[in-house]
């Protein structure tokens, strides 16, 4: 089975919202797809803030040899890093360092 990452359409007419998810190559654009991996909101006004990844699932399934479509691997060059970042910043505690054994 060949799996692609790609974007499954939604909405309405005029107001798209798309699903970026990971999908056997076989199945329609809309059809049934394997795992979510983020969305893409083309009408929020603020540019920033129009993609939402997850990150770790999405190099999970480029690790198993999964290919994105052009406008995905565009959207993962571009927020990829800022997904990330998100993801590290949010358990910022420091961890405790054992003390030496003696």
């Amino acid at each position: 089975m060949s799996v692609r990452i790609r974007m499954q359409r939604h909405g309405r007419k005029h107001r798209p919202y798309f699903r970026i998810v990971a999908i056997d190559s076989r199945q329609p654009r809309d059809g049934r797809f394997l795992e979510e991996l983020g969305t893409y909101d083309p009408m929020v006004p603020k540019t920033d803030d129009r993609v939402k990844l997850v990150p770790d699932r999405i190099k999970h399934w480029l690790g198993k040899g999964a290919l994105p479509s052009e406008k995905c691997a565009v959207l993962f060059k571009k927020y990829m890093a800022k997904w990330e970042q998100a993801g590290t910043a949010a358990p910022a505690t420091p961890a405790p360092e054992a003390a030496p054994a003696s």
